[in-house]
C-alpha cells in the first residue's frame, strides 16, 4: 500500500483509519492530488489564508493546507475526524480547527475546498450552508470523479451558489469553480425530512446526511418484521443505526431494554436521538452515539444487537467493516445474547459469523430473494 502523498519537495505520511496493518487501500485519493496540483500550480494563496474543507476524508488536504494557513474542517464522519487527527499528528502538522455537520460553519472564510459528498441533499444542504455564510469574493473549489458530475450537479451549483465553471479532467477528476452570490435570493431547503413508516406506527426525521433518508430501504422493510420480542432483553444495540428506525421498532416491541444507537454519521445520530425522543417520552436509559463501532464499549454488557452492516467506507468498497461489527458484537453480548444481521444474500456474512461465533451458533431466521437474516448467539 502506497502510505506517502508526494508533490514537490513536500511528502505526507498517511493512514487511513482505523489503521489496519494489510490495509490495501490509502488514505488519499487523486481528487486530493489534483487540488493541491492546482492550488500549488495555479493559484498564489496568500500565506495565513483562513480555509474551510468540507468532506476530507482521512486529512490529506487538512494536513496539506495547515502549514501555511488557517483551516477549519467539517466533516460528518466520525471515522474522519479520527484519521485527520492521527495524520496532523504523524505528519507534525498545525492543528486544524474540526467541526461536526451539526455545526454553524465560520464566517470570514476566504477560500472553500469541498469534496462532493455521496448524497445530493447533503451536497444540497452544505451550498447552502456556505452561501449563507461566506462573502462573495469567497472563491469555492469542489472535486469528484469526472463521471460523477454530471449536468445536474453543476446546476445545484448554479442554483444554490453562483456562476460555476469546470476544469478539463485529470486522473479521472474534474474541478468545480464557483462563488457564493449573495446579492440575489436563492431557494432554501429545509434541514430535516420527514415521512411515516408505512404499516408501523413510526414516523421518521431525516437529516440530509441519512442513508435512505427519502424512504426506507428494501433491507430495513425486511428486517423491521423480524425482530425479537423477550422481557429477559435488557440492553439493545442499534450497530450503525441510520435514522434509528430499527432502534424505534425495537424499543416498542422491548419497553423495558434500554436502547443504545450506534453509527459513524453525526447526522445519523442526531437523527436517531431525534427519532427515539419523538416516539418516547421516557429516553433516560437511551443513548445516541458516534463512534467506531463498538470500540471502548464494555464486554457482557448488551442482550441484542442489531445490524445492518455498510459494505463501503468513503467511495472503497470494503468488508472489514463488517468484519469489526461482528467482533465488537460478540464482545459487548452477554453470554446467550444475540446478534442479528441483514444482509444482501451475496455477500455471505453466514460464513463470516460461522468463524467468529461457530458453525453451531448460526442460523437463518429468514430470507427472501434479495436479503437474508441471520442470528449468531454468544455460547
Amino acid at each position: 500500500m502506497k502510505n506517502e502523498l508526494q508533490f514537490s519537495d513536500r511528502t505526507l505520511k498517511l493512514s487511513r483509519y482505523p489503521y489496519r496493518s494489510n490495509d490495501s487501500l490509502q488514505a488519499w485519493d487523486a481528487g486530493d492530488e489534483y487540488i493541491i496540483r492546482y492550488t500549488e500550480e495555479e493559484m498564489s494563496l496568500l500565506p495565513d489564508q483562513k480555509i474551510l474543507i468540507l468532506n476530507d476524508h482521512f486529512g490529506a488536504l487538512s494536513c496539506w493546507f495547515s502549514q501555511h494557513h488557517q483551516v477549519t474542517t467539517m466533516s460528518d464522519s466520525f471515522l474522519s475526524h479520527q484519521g485527520i487527527r492521527r495524520n496532523l499528528e504523524e505528519n507534525d502538522c498545525p492543528s486544524v480547527r474540526l467541526l461536526t455537520t451539526m455545526d454553524s460553519l465560520p464566517q470570514h472564510i476566504d477560500f472553500v475546498l469541498l469534496k462532493l459528498p455521496k448524497i445530493n441533499r447533503h451536497l444540497i444542504w452544505q451550498l447552502i450552508q456556505i452561501r449563507q455564510n461566506l462573502s462573495p469574493d469567497c472563491q469555492v473549489i469542489a472535486v469528484n470523479k469526472a463521471r460523477e458530475i454530471h449536468t445536474s450537479t453543476l446546476r445545484l451549483f448554479e442554483k444554490y451558489l453562483g456562476h460555476t465553471t469546470t476544469s478539463l479532467a485529470w486522473k479521472k477528476h474534474r474541478l468545480i469553480f464557483s462563488a457564493p452570490d449573495v446579492s440575489t435570493h436563492h431557494p432554501d431547503q429545509t434541514q430535516e425530512l420527514t415521512w411515516p413508516v408505512e404499516g408501523e406506527s413510526i414516523h421518521l426525521i431525516n437529516l440530509p446526511n441519512v442513508y435512505s433518508g427519502e424512504k426506507l430501504d428494501l433491507g430495513a422493510r425486511f428486517f423491521l418484521t423480524h425482530l425479537p420480542q423477550d422481557p429477559k432483553f435488557k440492553h439493545i444495540i442499534d450497530l450503525g443505526c441510520g435514522n434509528g428506525v430499527l432502534a424505534v421498532k425495537a424499543r416498542q416491541l422491548n419497553p423495558q431494554a434500554a436502547i443504545t444507537c450506534i453509527d459513524e454519521s453525526f447526522m445519523a445520530v442526531e437523527s436517531a436521538r431525534q427519532n427515539l425522543q419523538h416516539h418516547f417520552s421516557d429516553c433516560e436509559n437511551i443513548r445516541c452515539i458516534a463512534n467506531n463501532c463498538l470500540d471502548e464499549f464494555k464486554g457482557n454488557s448488551a442482550d441484542l444487537v442489531l445490524c445492518n452492516p455498510p459494505f463501503h467506507q468513503q467511495t472503497a468498497i470494503t468488508d472489514h467493516i463488517a468484519w469489526q461489527m461482528f467482533c465488537d458484537a460478540k464482545h459487548v453480548l452477554n453470554k446467550g445474547g444475540q446478534l442479528l444481521v441483514i444482509g444482501n444474500r451475496h455477500l455471505g456474512y453466514d460464513g463470516k459469523l460461522t468463524r467468529i461465533f461457530g458453525k453451531t451458533s448460526v442460523k437463518t431466521v429468514a430470507a427472501n430473494k434479495k436479503f437474508v437474516i441471520l442470528q449468531a448467539t454468544k455460547g
